[in-house]
Parts: C-alpha cells; sequence; structure tokens
C-alpha cells in the first residue's frame, strides 16, 4: 500500500496529520532540522508525539535535512540518539557527514536520502543503496516514465514527491537564497527569492522562477502500480489544517480509491496554492503552464476551522484487531483481543445470566464487538461461541471493550531496545602546506586559448558536450604535459541520457582525458565504468570533515568544497582528501528543468538570450545545460585575487577560477591576475559567503 508521509510541525500537528490517514509523519526535534520554528517539539512533547503515532500504527521520520558543520555533529548524533530511545523509526539526512554520524549513533535506525541528495538516476539509486541508504527520495523533475523505469530496478524503497510547494532549481542545488540573501536553503531557511518578478529582457514574462504548487494526487494509482512505496506532502510552515486537509484528500484517494472530486481540488487550492496546481513534471510536459504565483489571503477560513474541529474531536481507525469470545452457562464472560502487531489480551466478565426475552446470538455478540468508534482500532473479525438461552447486560460488554482496548493500547506503547553507539570524529588531518595549484574550469570551447595553455594551469575542467569540438586550443592544452585536461560531467544526467553521455565520455577518452569531475552520487560509477578515475564538483554539497571522508572512501581523487562555507570553516576541516575551492566566478544559483529561455522567449534562443533582470537592475546570466536544462549565474562574480594570502593558507589542494560568462582574453586577464602578473580587478564584484556565515 502506498505510504501517505506528511508532515507535523507541533504537536497538533501531528494529531491533524494522524487522524486525516497519514501513513507516517515527518518531523523535527530541537534545532538540528532543516528548519528552525517557533512551535517546535519539546523532549516531552517529541516523545508524547512518537507514542500517540506509534500505537496508532503511524511511523516516524526525523528530518536531519540540513548540511553540518563539523562543530554540530556531535549535537546531532545525540539528537539522533534521543529520539531513536523514543521510538523514531527512520531519520531522513541530505549531508554525507551527518548520516555518518547518525549511523555510528543509531546503528539500527533505518536512514533514508531527503530531496536535497538530488537523486534522479537509477545510478544515483543504487549508490545511496550502496552507502547503506533504505529509502531515496526521487528529484521531483522526474517524469512517470522515468521513475517507472527507476522502481522496477532500484534495490531500496522509492519515495516521490507529490504535494507542495515546488522549487525552481533541483533540489540541493540551489544556492540562490544563501548567495544573494545569506539564508541558506541548505540549511533550513530560505528567503525565496526565486519568487519575485525578474524581466526577460524584451520580452514579458513574469515571474520566470516561480512554479505552481505540485499536484499528484490524480495520479496516485499510477504511482502505487509503477512501484513507488511513499509519496511525501510537504506543508512546512504551515499550520495544522492545512496538512489535516491535505493529508485526507490523499488518504482517500491512496486507500479508499475515493477520486478526487471538484470540491476536494477547490479545498486544495483554497488551502495554499500557486493559482492552481501543476504535474507537469509528471506527464513530462515542461513549460510556461507551469508557473505562477502565490495569491495572498486565500485560505477558506470555514474549511480551516471545520478541518481543524474535526482532527481534535475524531479518532482515525486504521490498527486492525481481532476478538475471540465465549459465552458459557454458569462461567464467566471471557473475551481476547489481538492487533497487527501480535498483542494479546483477555478479560472476564460476569456469569451470564438466563434469557427471560431476548437472548445473546453470536451474530449480537460480532456486532458489539465490531463497535470500535472513538479509539484507534478498527474491528476485523470476531470469532466466538455463545451457548443458547443466555443474556448479558450491554454494560458489561461495553466495560469489558473497553478494558480489552485499553490493554492492548498500553502494550502498543512498548518500545523495542535498540543498539546506540558514539559517535567520534575522524583524527584530524591536517591540510597541505606547499601553496594550492591553480585549476580552471571553462564554459565554452572558445574560452580556450593558446595563451591559456602558455600558462599552464595545473587542471582544466571542459564540459564533455564541449569536446566534440576539435579546437586548436584544446589540442594546444592536451599538448601541454603541465596541464591535466579534465572531462566535466552533465550536473544533471536521466537514465534515457547516458547513452549520449556515454559517447562524449568515449571521445574524452580518445583524447586521452582519463579524469572526470562529477557533482552527484549518480554519475561516479557512470564515469568509472568508462575508465575514468573521478573528482567531486561543488554539486556535493562538502560542508564538513566527515563528508570528506565519505567522499575519500567512494573512491574520489579530490572534493570541491561548499561555497556556503566561510574561510574559518574551510580552514578548520579535517582535509582527509585532496581540497579545492571556488575563488572565481559567477557562482551558480540553481540549475533547472524547465527551460527558463523558452519560458520566457517561446523558443530555445540560447546564444542570444541574456539573463533575467531583478527589480534593482542586476543581470542574472542564463546559460544553457545539457538536456535543454538551464544554469542561472550571480549578477556579479566572486572575486578573491586580492584575497590570496588568506585563502593560501587554508591548507587547499587547488584554488578554481570558474569561467562562465568571460570570453578567451578575459580568461587570461583574470588567470594572469590570480598568478600575480596583473591588476585586473572585475567591476560589481562579491566575496561570497567567505566572510560571512550562512543562517
Amino acid at each position: 500500500m502506498l505510504e501517505i508521509l506528511s508532515p507535523a510541525d507541533s504537536p497538533e500537528g501531528v494529531i491533524a496529520a494522524v487522524q486525516n490517514g497519514a501513513d507516517a509523519i515527518y518531523l523535527e526535534y530541537g534545532d538540528s532540522g532543516a528548519r528552525a520554528k517557533p512551535n517546535g517539539f519539546t523532549r516531552d512533547e517529541f516523545g508524547r508525539a512518537l507514542e500517540y503515532c506509534r500505537v496508532r500504527g503511524v511511523r516516524t521520520y526525523l528530518t536531519l535535512d540540513s548540511l553540518a558543520r563539523d562543530s554540530e555533529l556531535t549535537m546531532i548524533s545525540e539528537r539522533a540518539k534521543e529520539a531513536c530511545r523514543l521510538g523514531i523509526d527512520a531519520i531522513i539526512v541530505q549531508d554525507f557527514g551527518v548520516m555518518m554520524a547518525v549511523r555510528k549513533a543509531v546503528p539500527d535506525v533505518p536512514i533514508h536520502a531527503g530531496a536535497r541528495i538530488s537523486v534522479h538516476n537509477l545510478e544515483g539509486v543504487r549508490m545511496a543503496a550502496a552507502m547503506g541508504f533504505k529509502r531515496v527520495m526521487l528529484a521531483p523533475e522526474l517524469s512517470r516514465k522515468k521513475i517507472a523505469y527507476i522502481c522496477r530496478r532500484a534495490p531500496i524503497e522509492i519515495e516521490v514527491y507529490a504535494h507542495g510547494l515546488l522549487c525552481m532549481s533541483y533540489s540541493g542545488q540551489c544556492y540562490m537564497s544563501a548567495v544573494v540573501n545569506n539564508k541558506s536553503d541548505h540549511r533550513g531557511i530560505c528567503a525565496q527569492p526565486c519568487r519575485l518578478n525578474y524581466n526577460a529582457v524584451g520580452h514579458s514574462l513574469k515571474h520566470p522562477l516561480s512554479l505552481k504548487d505540485n499536484c499528484l494526487v490524480r495520479h496516485l494509482d499510477d504511482l502505487q502500480m509503477i512501484g513507488v512505496t511513499a509519496i511525501k506532502i510537504e506543508c512546512k510552515l504551515k499550520r495544522p489544517e492545512y496538512s489535516a486537509i491535505v493529508t485526507e484528500i490523499y488518504s482517500k484517494a491512496a486507500h479508499n480509491g475515493k477520486t478526487p472530486t471538484q470540491d476536494d481540488l477547490r479545498a486544495l487550492q483554497a488551502t495554499f496554492s500557486q493559482l492552481g496546481f501543476t504535474d507537469g513534471y509528471y506527464v513530462d510536459q515542461r513549460d510556461s503552464d507551469m508557473l505562477g504565483i502565490r495569491e495572498e489571503n486565500n485560505s477558506d477560513s470555514v474549511i480551516f476551522s471545520t478541518a481543524r474541529k474535526n482532527y481534535l474531536n475524531g479518532e482515525f481507525q486504521r490498527v486492525p484487531v481481532r476478538f475471540v469470545g465465549t459465552v458459557n452457562k454458569g462461567k464467566k464472560v471471557k473475551l481476547a483481543a489481538a492487533d497487527d502487531r501480535k498483542n494479546t489480551a483477555v478479560v472476564y466478565g460476569p456469569v451470564p445470566e438466563p434469557a427471560f426475552h431476548k437472548e445473546l446470538t453470536i451474530t449480537a455478540l460480532q456486532t458489539q464487538l465490531h463497535k470500535t468508534g472513538g479509539t484507534p482500532f478498527l474491528c476485523v473479525g470476531v470469532k466466538g461461541s455463545v451457548e443458547p438461552g443466555l443474556s448479558l447486560p450491554a454494560a458489561a460488554w461495553g466495560d469489558m471493550h473497553r478494558k480489552l482496548l485499553a490493554e492492548i493500547l498500553e502494550q502498543r506503547k512498548s518500545l523495542t531496545e535498540r543498539a546506540e553507539g558514539e559517535f567520534m570524529p575522524g583524527e584530524h588531518v591536517p591540510g597541505r602546506e606547499e601553496p594550492p595549484l591553480l585549476t580552471v574550469s571553462v564554459t565554452r570551447i572558445e574560452q580556450l586559448s593558446a595563451a591559456m595553455a602558455e600558462l599552464s594551469p595545473d587542471i582544466v575542467y571542459i564540459p564533455v558536450m564541449e569536446l566534440y569540438d576539435d579546437a586548436p586550443a584544446l589540442h594546444a592544452l592536451l599538448g601541454n604535459i603541465d596541464i591535466n585536461v579534465v572531462a566535466t560531467l552533465p550536473r544533471v544526467i536521466h537514465d534515457h541520457e547516458r547513452k549520449d553521455v556515454s559517447e562524449m565520455l568515449s571521445r574524452a577518452l580518445d583524447y586521452g582525458i582519463t579524469e572526470a569531475l562529477v557533482g552527484n552520487i549518480g554519475h561516479i560509477q557512470f564515469a568509472r565504468s568508462h575508465g575514468m578515475s573521478v573528482r567531486g564538483d561543488y554539486g556535493f554539497n562538502v560542508f564538513n570533515s566527515e563528508t570528506l571522508s565519505v567522499l575519500k572512501n567512494l573512491g574520489l581523487k579530490s572534493a570541491t568544497l561548499s561555497f556556503e562555507l566561510n574561510l574559518s570553516d574551510v580552514r578548520d576541516l579535517s582535509k582527509p582528501i585532496d581540497t579545492e575551492l571556488i575563488v572565481y566566478g559567477r557562482l551558480p544559483l540553481m540549475i533547472t528543468e524547465t527551460c527558463i529561455v523558452k519560458n520566457s522567449t517561446g523558443a530555445c534562443t540560447c546564444d542570444s538570450f541574456s539573463g533575467l533582470v531583478d527589480r534593482q537592475g542586476a543581470l542574472f546570466p542564463v546559460l544553457p545545460e545539457f538536456g535543454c536544462r538551464n544554469t542561472l549565474l550571480h549578477s556579479k562574480k566572486l572575486f578573491m585575487a586580492d584575497k590570496r594570502r588568506s585563502t593560501a593558507t587554508l591548507g587547499l589542494w587547488a584554488q578554481r577560477l570558474m569561467f562562465t560568462t568571460e570570453n578567451a582574453l578575459e580568461c587570461v586577464a583574470v588567470m594572469k591576475r590570480y598568478m600575480g602578473l596583473n591588476n585586473y580587478k572585475p567591476s560589481g564584484y562579491t566575496r561570497g559567503m567567505y566572510y560571512r556565515e550562512a543562517d
């Protein structure tokens, strides 16, 4: 049966989700989750919430799905242990370092891969399984056909995002709020700058980065049929009534086969929407119809008050229970019950009396025991024997019934003891003492030049798509024995695109290129299967030393650190693997599955599309990506050349110059500045987040 996974932001939110049919809830505890909220759980409230769910057969998942600094991992591991003791069923993570801390602290608790790991192909699912994850949430950008392909071959459970806010960027790959507003989505506090209006120069499209809410309620039977284990409802930072309304509609559709009515859809939209809903990704229709902006004050107070009254005064019956009753002359009535967890209870009542008017029958016994209203129990069967000519007062049956169910309920509160360990940070590995190497990444083959080759950067990263262009400048680089050319894989590779990328890698091998730069767990084995050794890009969001250890164990030669770290964090990291830091360039703000250019202009005119302009007139360039995707870039260039003394003492293996919109002459000018050969300085530059700490 398809699991309905709903959010619970507060104690009342737990009740709202559970009493409307959620099979599982996800919740945060303390300040270790992805979003800090004023109405979170105390320890007692958290324990009561887990018990409330446990007795009702609802699974509970702790969200630890944000990036963590080294200094936070011990606290997070202790949170995981407390949650384990209180009965949490699984833990959801994004950060590989958090994963390792949790695994060491609570080895018996399953770990689920959250959306921000950006798993979007079968190899990513298989890698997640090899790393120890029991479930993985797929990127929302996948179509029904792509999800089905993965489900048929997946070695672990698959979760799909079914309802709620849709981000324009692939989850885990959006840096816009962090870089522009100093509020990191990866740390759980997104300012949502994408929801603002941006103008596409010369075109009338408004809010080109704002998507409607996702809604797959019409596709639940299909999702179950193709093998999806769970669907997730996103209602974070919304009142409990929202979770109640959405959960009820999805639960009835999934479990009772109730096709959503127009009233249901109106109720969904009345609670919260982005000018309606979209299922565009699922049905593989990625166009401007998916765009929408939030309507203000559109919540229906009547719907909300009715929903709240219902979940506070009702009891969703879901726990199956079977009864056995025995009524014999001269003996106390015996009543027994058993639930789905093999909990059993027996009670005895009074000795039955002779029946003077209406005798007790087996049918009457079954009718009486099926009355479980007001409890979490659902009677699924009654057996028994009743001698003729006997009767028993209804009050006696009611008393026995209550005692029996109360005993079963109490047994369901019990916890299974699970193993605990200790998270101990790995031994600190100092960084390199010698000055870092200089590496360069280009976006287009035209950015290469003989002058660049003469400057001999230690590594040049070239998109594998660009290696089809047999440019003389490329041969100049390949002919320089001091330069290592590395093929950069696309940031997103869906399963049906593997063949094309495979051909590109074969071309790279023909050039003698034997290393690949990848930023996703679904690309590591793919590159390695082509005979490539692998380096890690910024897409891995390396935020702590444990993540570096994980990437080392996965066989990576080097790892690019998150540009959301500040320089103090970078300096303090243990560096068990060669580490690289981006020190120049327009930082990527998001990568999108929907084509910003086509949505804005009506055609794929990437070469003539300058970008998006915000309210202050800042231009954010948009670059084409493999698969008709886009990368949105920062309006300002990161510039750290005049801070070389600071960056040279961080223990780094390499510093990278990331070239995006620059021409070949600009690339050389920038390189010379970082080599101390000129005084180049871009206008309107930024220091990124290297001297500040993200919220």
